[in-house]
Parts: C-alpha cells; structure tokens; sequence
C-alpha cells in the first residue's frame, strides 16, 4: 500500500444526522491509581508562557500544551496506545503477534510502550538522523532497532517506510499499524487532545498552532476545534525543507533539517491540509534558539519541534490583541535530545550558535584565531582499503605514526586506520592479520582546512582524539573538464596543538 494514495480523508461531517463510523473514546480524568502506566497519556497540563511573549512584543495570551507529560514522553503516546487498542478491539492483532513501524522515533517510543505493557514484540525502522537518545529508549523498551538512510526518498526500498514493508512480507503474523494512514492517528487527538484543549480553556481559544508530521495531531485537532470552535484558527507549522505546508509556494525544494519529529517529503494520508488556516515555515536555527529560551526561561524541557511550534505561535501573534489567547503544541522532551540541540558544541559546530558566544573564554587565548596551518605539521602518508593489517602496522612502526588515513585508489578519504584498534581487534580475533584494513576503519572522523581557527580545532579534540587537515585539488582531464578532490594534508592531535601553545607560551 502507498503512504500518498491509501484510504480516502473520512468523509464523515460534524454536525449531521449521519453516524460516525468510528469508535469514539471520551476524554476523562486520570485515576488516582493507574492499572498501567498507559494510563498517565493524556490530560497533559496547559501552561502559561510568562517572559517570551513579553520579550518579543506579543501581547496575546500564549499558553503550551506539555504533550512530553506523557508516560513516554511525547504526544505519540498518544496514538501508540489508542493504535494498538483499536487494532485489539477489531481483532487484527493478537498477543504473540510482532508489530512493525517506520517512525522518527517518538511513535517508536509510544508504540514501544504499549507493546511492553502488553507483551507485543516490537520492531522499529529509523532513519539514521534520529538521536541516540531516542534508539537508547526504544532498546530499554525491548524494541527491536533498524537503522535506514536518512537521505533515502520515502518511497524508496532503503527508507524506513520500504524497509519496514519488506519486513512485514517476511515476517509471520506482523502488521504495520502504519501511523501514516491509520484513522486511530487523528482519532487519538479528536477525542483526547482537542477536547483537553476546549475544557481547560473553557471554550475560548482563538487559535491553536501544531507542528506537523504524520499530520494526525494537526487534523484531529483541528476537526474537534473546528466543530466546537468554529472562528478558532489552527496554524499548521512545517520547517523548511518540508513540503507540508500550502500554497505550494511556500515550499522550496526538499532538503535535510535537522529538527526531528515533524515534516516528509511526501502527503501522508492521515494529513488534512484543508483544515489548517494557515502555514508557516519555519529555520533549525530559529527552532533550536527558542527551545533552549523555552528552557531556560519558562522551565518547559521541551524537544525542537516544540521551538518550531513556539517560533510560527510568535509570528502569527505579534498582531493580536490581548484578549486573544493562543494555545501551541509542545509535542516532545529535552530526554531526546541531550547531546543534540542542548550541547553548546553540537550547537556550534552545526552553526545554530556564534563560535563566539558558546567559547567567550576560550576566544580570549592567544593561539585562539591562529589557523591550523600553524602548526605545521608533516604531511602524512596514506595506505588503501586493501592493505592487509599486518602490513598495516609494519607501516605505522615503520614511519613513527599513531594512525593513518585510509583512501581509494582515486585518493578519496574512507577513514582511519589507527594503531590501537588495529591491535585491539586482533588480539581479540574479530579480525585476521591478513584481513584488509577496511574492516577496521574509524569512519566517523573530522575534517579541517588549513585556516580553520585553532579555537574550533580544539573543541572538536573534545570528542576526538584527531582530525584530518584536508585541502581542495583541481584535477583536469582536459582543457574543459576538471573534478575537485579532497587530499589529506595532515593529521592534527591534541599533542600537536599543546606543543603550539606551550611553545608560544615561553
């Protein structure tokens, strides 16, 4: 089944004499003692935001849904529990069967919770940008982990969504709950978080903003409000890079971002964009800023598409009045993303900060905006992928290295090689010494230029023990064709930048 062209948008109207088709769950309030843990998802607390408003110059009333009150931590425990009990109710799955989801992580996490509680096997397929935190989670949970390319097209057979199909056709007795285009997704939000928002805000609300995904919180949302509150605006939120959001317009190319949880390169089925007033995009970097200020500033440890929803809440309300009120939805936890937009490194290295402002000390040293090239360093040998790795060690011995760079006959850059791995491997049999050095590659590694400044030099040997200094070469074949390569001109370790410090501080 396509994740664009599955079941028809429900054609069932508020307001009319014709039945709903579908199984309504009322809200209602939290038991004093739980039966299970899933019964701490919903009645998520609405709280005001006292400073930021102010900061900005808004004057209508702001208030936050915390959605990462939930038992797993965001608004996907929501439909995890609400999927997983619909399905049980109709009697296609039953215990003993594995369910399999394609997920950014936190309808993972909600599904994961409810197949714990309730003795289902699990099994997740994850794009690789998705945050360590979330896959530690999913694993505590007893979830099974498959790592996809980010990069890969929806529809292709390397995505989440593809690799999660192929496993379904292999596994016995398993089913794809399929957040996308299951009717329990916008359900979950029509009868538990729309309703929330109308009884905490006794009826008035003047409008609501939602990041959006899947699409199934904005539009079950969107259709409780619009039935109860019919003048409420609902503004959908969609970062950029996303093709979410309408008029078309507003959408550029598909591109990669970085805030996690919201936005696809394809329409899922359960999204309906004609309830939404009006979109906005929105950047990482605003995004990441205001969830750290959201943080720091009102106390809510909120995730990314929380800034997200809180950036566009603040730029469609700077015209309102102060009798207007606005509710916006936090969907997710700081817990996610700890050494993600929280770490002042990640946040520079990724530009969502000055390197100023996040190493004002470090700046004020000497050796601070001197460049790398002042090191001098000897210009290194490299080895190829097919060197065996006794022969491997011969070399490093040989010419007084600690590790090597490893590249193609063409001398792109495949990774390192380094002194103690190699040893650690082979002494532990994982590898043979007539193995080939590809087996035992570092492939996360570090790139600098010749002028990156010896401050950035340092805070990358605050996670890494070394980083290759590479350069640019034009290569022509031709009078008119050239291609550019990338050629290793050193090797920097943190020896190399204390000699240059100690030496300077004679």
């Amino acid at each position: 089944m396509s994740y664009t062209d599955g079941p028809v948008h429900c054609t069932w109207k508020p307001n009319t004499t014709e039945k709903s088709p579908h199984i309504h769950v009322p809200a209602g309030p939290k038991p004093k003692i739980m039966e299970t843990i899933l019964d701490n998802i919903g009645n998520t607390p609405l709280v005001r935001i006292n400073k930021i408003g102010k900061s900005l110059g808004v004057e209508c009333e702001i208030l936050a849904k915390c959605e990462y009150f939930n038992a797993g931590g965001s608004v996907k425990d929501r439909i995890g529990k609400r999927m997983v009990e619909d399905a049980e109710k109709s009697g296609r799955i039953k215990l003993g069967d594995t369910l399999i989801e394609p997920t950014s992580g936190n309808t993972g996490i909600g599904l994961a919770l409810a197949a714990a509680v309730k003795g289902y096997r699990m099994v997740i397929t994850l794009p690789e940008k998705m945050s360590q935190e979330k896959v530690d989670v999913l694993k505590g949970l007893g979830a099974e982990i498959i790592r996809t390319p980010t990069e890969a097209a929806w529809d292709s057979p390397e995505s989440h969504i593809g690799v999660a199909q192929k496993l379904n056709q292999q596994i016995p007795d398993s089913h794809i709950l399929d957040q996308y285009a299951n009717p329990s997704n916008p359900l979950a939000h029509y009868d538990g978080t729309g309703e929330e928002i109308i009884q905490q805000c006794d009826g008035r609300v003047d409008v609501v903003v939602v990041a959006a995904g899947t699409g199934g919180t904005i539009t079950g949302i969107a259709r409780k409000i619009k039935e109860r509150i019919p003048a409420c605006k609902i503004v959908g939120v969609d970062p950029v890079g996303s093709i979410l959001a309408q008029p078309e317009s507003l959408n550029g190319p598909i591109t990669g971002y970085k805030v996690e949880g919201i936005g696809y390169d394809f329409i899922p089925t359960v999204l309906e964009r004609d309830l939404v007033d009006e979109w906005i995009k929105t950047e990482d970097k605003e995004s990441f800023l205001m969830s750290r200020r959201l943080i720091k500033e009102e106390g809510l440890l909120c995730g990314g598409s929380s800034g997200s929803a809180m950036v566009a809440a603040m730029r469609y309300c700077r015209n309102l009045g102060a009798d207007k009120r606005c509710v916006v939805i936090l969907p997710d936890s700081v817990r996610n993303y700890m050494t993600k937009f929280l770490n002042d490194d990640w946040m520079a290295e990724n530009e969502f900060v000055d390197q100023e402002e996040s190493t004002r000390a470090e700046q004020s040293e000497w050796w601070a905006s001197r460049q790398v090239s002042e090191l001098r360093l000897t210009t290194p040998i490299t080895i190829t992928s097919d060197v065996p790795c006794k022969e491997a060690i011969e070399i490093l011995n040989q010419h007084g290295f600690d590790q090597l760079p490893v590249v193609t006959a063409n001398n792109e850059i495949l990774g390192m090689v380094t002194e103690g791995n190699l040893m650690s491997q082979i002494v532990s049999r994982r590898v043979e010494p007539t193995d080939p050095v590809s087996k035992v590659l570092y492939k996360q590694f570090k790139q600098v230029s010749l002028d990156t400044p010896l401050s950035q030099l340092s805070r990358i040997f605050d996670k890494a023990h070394f980083a290759l200094v590479v350069t640019s070469q034009r290569c022509f074949s031709g009078t008119s064709s050239s291609t550019d390569k990338t050629v290793v001109v050193g090797v920097a370790t943190r020896i190399d930048l204390l000699r240059f410090i100690t030496a300077g501080s004679r």
